[in-house]
């Protein structure tokens, strides 16, 4: 007997404005499975699964669910049908407990003649997070003071519950160190294994061979093809893959392939032994044709160093000095030469209700202007070039950023840095939700940037990036500097775990 089909979607189209994203697709979702969506940003991969986890409604189409119509009005009314999405972004509400997020649209769960009983909410809270093992979390924890990792793993316990039969992950695992990682795809297979269907979306390509049992690829809003997991374990598996979701041959050099480890005298930026929060006295110096690396477990505190190096952390002592001068805040860090990509893309490096253009002129407009008039053609000609340069998906520059997938987000955080041709760089998960393509393309303009005498702070949470990258690598653990490597052929990540954990 073949598997039970939970999900249809029947010639569903999705337009934003003159933007096609999906264009009359048809896709089944069927029990026990875990499918891969894969494809480049922009390609239809979270449309299609936001529609059906009603975030969003479709131009025209229709789906089924359990073999019935499926319309849901809204994201809330599809969990409580049994269909949950994590999405790439955090989705938590400020200025709450973790269990009041939790229970958020849910307190009546919890209340009696019109009155909330919190015990019992801070109680099934603890009782949830306990079940998937999260340790770290507690019911009470305000979640301003959670990491983003963290909140992740908190969207996760407020979406899966024992009515859950359909759960989307868009990725989210670009979020979550091995430890989250592990959590989250313990829980993907044990919900296969109880006949649940779980959509996966990833540019990780070896963890969807790893983790799903069937795949399909998109591009540019339409449907590829389909791979099953024989046509998966293929010794050419990959290669054929990444030809379709690309359409061309895009070879298999994505780092440096030099290990010239050489920089100029001149220090760009440095950390004179900074103290704040739970680093204490750390020091660095960067120089021009420098890439310095920093890894390490979620929570290790290289996130930290990069907003400290940016003016965003006050200090208690010492200095971040660039060109002899003291940088106590972002506007300095700018003025200055400096520019920072942040993890955090939404809430720190885009103005999402603003258009790509504003979001990338916003860096340039002191060197534009003239007295008070801007150059409004310049303007336009550098903004053009990063849009083109990036394949930045859009109608046009005047589209609004919240429009865009979240790989096209990434590279608008990017390019803002790139059009200012800023001389030091701060990247906190710089390549985060960007396609293979793009990927291959960010690392090699990081590798021309290096050449160009600029200076590289790349913060990532995959190692495999910062070998391949990076000229020293610096391995933090609980807010310390636990090892120093430098680039070499023979550095594997096997080199690197004991200093990790």
């Amino acid at each position: 007997m073949g598997k039970e089909l939970l999900i249809e979607v029947k010639d569903m189209c999705k337009n934003f404005g003159p933007t096609k994203a999906l264009k009359h697709v048809d896709m089944k979702f069927y029990r026990g499975e875990i499918r891969g969506l894969v494809g480049e940003n922009g390609s239809g991969k979270s449309t299609v699964t936001s529609i059906i986890a009603g975030m969003q409604k479709a131009t025209s189409g229709e789906m089924f669910y359990k073999g019935k119509p499926w319309n849901p009005e809204s994201m809330v009314d599809a969990q409580r049908h049994g269909i949950s999405m994590v999405l790439q972004e955090a989705n938590t509400i400020l200025g709450c407990t973790v269990a009041e997020n939790l229970f958020a649209g849910r307190f009546d769960e919890c209340s009696k003649f019109g009155f909330v009983n919190m015990r019992e909410v801070n109680a099934k809270a603890q009782k949830m997070l306990d079940s998937f093992g999260i340790e770290k979390i507690r019911a009470t924890d305000p979640i301003d003071r959670l990491t983003f990792e963290d909140r992740k793993l908190m969207e996760i316990v407020r979406y899966v519950t024992d009515e859950t039969e359909v759960f989307v992950v868009d990725e989210t695992t670009t979020a979550l160190s091995l430890e989250g990682r592990k959590i989250l795809y313990d829980l993907i297979h044990r919900l296969k294994d109880a006949g649940k269907s779980v959509i996966f979306i990833s540019h990780d390509m070896d963890e969807i061979l790893e983790q799903c049992t069937d795949l399909t690829v998109l591009r540019d809003g339409d449907i590829i093809g389909h791979l099953n997991r024989e046509e998966m374990d293929a010794p050419d598996a990959v290669k054929k893959i990444r030809f379709m979701m690309v359409g061309r041959e895009i070879g298999d050099a994505y780092y440096r392939e030099d290990y010239d480890t050489s920089h100029q005298d001149e220090v760009a930026l440095e950390l004179k032994d900074i103290s704040f929060g739970p680093i204490r006295n750390f020091f660095l110096k960067l120089h021009k044709g420098e890439i310095i690396g920093f890894g390490g477990l979620s929570g290790c505190g290289m996130h930290e160093i990069g907003r400290a190096a940016f003016g965003l952390e006050k200090l208690e002592s010492g200095a971040v000095i660039r060109n002899g001068h003291e940088i106590t805040s972002p506007l300095q860090a700018i003025e200055s030469g400096i520019g920072y990509i942040s993890k955090n893309r939404d809430t720190e490096a885009l103005i999402l209700e603003g258009s790509i253009h504003d979001n990338i002129a916003l860096p340039l407009l002191p060197e534009l202007s003239h007295k008070t008039f801007i150059n409004p053609a310049e303007e336009k000609r550098r903004v053009d070039h990063e849009i083109e340069a990036f394949w930045i998906k859009c109608g046009s520059g005047k589209q609004w950023v919240n429009t865009l997938s979240g790989g096209n987000k990434q590279k608008v955080s990017f390019a803002k840095w790139t059009a200012k041709d800023s001389e030091v760089l701060i990247m906190d998960c710089p390549t985060r939700g960007v396609d293979i393509g793009v990927k291959q393309s960010m690392y090699a303009l990081i590798a021309q940037m290096k050449k160009e005498g600029k200076a590289i702070i790349l913060i990532s949470e995959e190692m495999a990036e910062l070998i391949g990258m990076a000229d020293k690598l610096v391995i933090m653990k609980d807010f310390v500097r636990t090892g120093e490597m430098m680039r070499n052929p023979d550095l594997k990540e096997t080199d690197i775990i004991e200093y990790v954990i």
